[in-house]
C-alpha cells in the first residue's frame, strides 16, 4: 500500500503563491499498515496537523517570503526494506528533509539512507540509542533514548513507598538490537531502582506463544515485567498473562500500549499498564492547546502521545529552514543541529550525536485513559499500584 499526502497552501484556500515561489518539499515514510500501523497513524497525524497549522499561517519563511510546506508521505508497511526504497524515491523527488516513522528498526534502516543521500532526518517513536553512535551527521531525534528510559524507570519506582516497590523484575527481551539495548538499560537501572532482574528471557518478534516467558516470570515471583513488544505482541502477552493467572504488581511495556487500539482491544485487561511514550497532551509546551483542539476536532480526543513529538519534528524543521534561509540540505542540516526552541513537547536541543534533550514522561492506562503518572509534579493521576488480579478488574 502506498499513501501520498500532499498538504499545500492552495488546498486550504489561502490564495495563489507569489510569482516564482517554491514549496518546502518534505518527505516522510511512515508505517500505516503492518505491525506498527497503529503507532504510525499517530506519527502521521502529528505531521499532518503541524503542516496544516504552518500552511494556514502562510507557510515557512524562506529568504524573506513565506512558502508552503509540501509533504509527501509514503507507507512502508512496517517493512524496513520498503522503508529504504521509499526514502530513495523521496530523495529523487528533491525533498529538503526526511521525516521518519514508528519503530526503532525502521528508523535504523532509514538513518543510513539519510546519511548516504545527505538529507537531514528527523524521527520520533525511536528509542534505539545505538544508531546514534555510528557517526551519522544527518540524523536527529527529539525523543528520549534507551538510557533515558532506564533512568525514568528508576524515577517511577521512587514514587512508590520503599517497602512496597517491586523487588524482582522479569525482562521479556525482544531479539532485536533495541531489545538487547533496553534490557541492558533496565539491568543497569536495577542498581538505583532497588530491584533484582530474576528473569531475562528472549523471544522473536511476531511470536504467537509467550507462555514460556510468562511462566518463567510467574515461577520466579517477579513483582514487575519490563518489555518493548510491538502492539500485536504486547496484546498477546497480556492475554496470555491473564490466561496463566499471572499479574505482576507493575508492568511497563514500551511501544505496544501507545495507541488507543490497546484499550479498545483489551478493555479492562489493558489497564494498569505503564507506557514510555515520552509525552502526554497535558504537558506544558508552546501550542499544546492548539494541537489538542485540532486533534479533538479531527479524531474526537486530545492528541495521542506520539502525535506531540511528531508535530514537534515539523516545528523544528520549519524553524531550521527559516534560519538556513535557503532550501539547501546541508544548510538546513546545520540549522537543525543548532536547534534551541520551545515546541509542543517543550524545550528541545540536540546533542552532537543527534539525540534530543527533551522533557520525559511515563504514562499509565487507568480506566481506559492514558494518564500522566511520572514525573509526579506534572502528573494527571497518581500511579495505580499495585495492579489487581485480572479477575478482579
Amino acid at each position: 500500500m502506498r499513501l501520498l499526502v500532499l498538504l499545500v497552501l492552495a488546498s486550504i484556500g489561502l490564495g495563489p503563491l507569489p510569482a516564482g515561489a517554491q514549496a518546502v518539499k518534505v518527505g516522510a515514510v511512515v508505517p500505516l499498515t503492518g505491525r506498527y500501523g497503529a503507532g504510525g497513524a499517530q506519527v502521521r497525524a502529528g505531521y499532518e496537523i503541524a503542516v496544516e497549522h504552518l500552511n494556514a499561517a502562510g507557510g515557512v519563511m524562506v529568504a524573506g517570503k513565506k512558502v508552503p510546506i509540501e509533504l509527501t508521505l509514503l507507507d512502508d508497511e512496517s517493512d524496513a526494506t520498503k522503508t529504504v526504497s521509499r526514502f530513495e524515491t523521496l530523495a529523487a523527488q528533491g525533498v529538503v528533509a526526511y521525516l521518519g516513522g514508528f519503530g526503532s528498526d525502521l528508523h535504523a534502516a532509514a538513518a543510513a539512507v539519510a546519511e548516504k543521500n545527505r538529507v537531514p532526518y528527523l524521527g520520533v517513536a525511536f528509542a534505539l540509542n545505538k544508531v546514534h553512535q555510528q557517526g551519522f551527521r544527518y540524523l536527529f531525534s527529539p525523543f528520549w533514548k534507551s538510557p533515558d528510559i532506564g533512568h525514568a524507570t528508576q524515577g517511577l519506582l521512587s514514587i512508590i513507598p520503599a517497602a512496597e516497590r517491586p523487588k524482582t523484575v522479569a525482562i521479556f527481551q525482544e531479539k532485536t538490537d533495541w531489545g538487547r539495548e533496553m534490557a541492558t538499560a533496565w539491568t543497569e537501572a536495577a542498581k538505583g531502582g532497588g530491584y533484582q532482574v530474576v528473569v531475562s528471557a528472549e523471544y522473536a518478534p511476531g511470536a504467537k506463544d509467550f507462555s514460556d516467558l510468562v511462566l518463567k516470570a510467574k515461577g520466579a515471583n517477579a513483582d514487575a515485567v519490563f518489555a518493548l513488544p510491538t502492539p500485536p505482541d504486547g496484546m498477546t502477552m497480556v492475554k496470555q498473562m491473564k490466561e496463566l493467572s499471572y499479574t505482576p504488581k507493575l508492568t511497563l511495556f514500551i511501544r505496544a500500549p501507545d495507541a488507543v487500539i490497546w484499550s479498545k482491544n483489551l478493555g479492562k485487561d489493558g489497564d494498569y499498564m505503564v507506557l514510555a511514550a515520552g509525552w502526554h497532551h497535558a504537558m506544558k509546551g508552546a501550542g499544546v492547546k492548539e494541537l489538542n483542539d485540532a486533534h479533538e476536532k479531527k479524531y474526537g480526543r486530545p492528541a495521542d502521545p506520539i502525535v506531540g513529538p511528531a508535530y514537534a519534528c515539523v516545528e523544528i524543521l520549519a524553524a531550521a529552514v527559516t534560519r538556513a534561509g535557503v532550501l539547501d540540505r546541508d544548510k538546513v542540516r546545520d540549522a537543525v543541529a543548532a536547534t534551541s526552541m520551545n515546541t509542543v513537547i517543550g524545550p528541545v536541543k540536540f546533542r552532537p550525536d543527534g539525540t534530543g534533550i527533551v522533557q520525559q514522561a511515563l504514562l499509565q492506562w487507568i480506566n481506559g485513559k492514558q494518564e500522566l503518572v511520572w514525573p509526579k509534579e506534572t502528573a494527571t493521576a497518581p500511579l495505580a499500584y499495585p495492579a489487581p488480579p485480572f479477575a478482579k478488574r
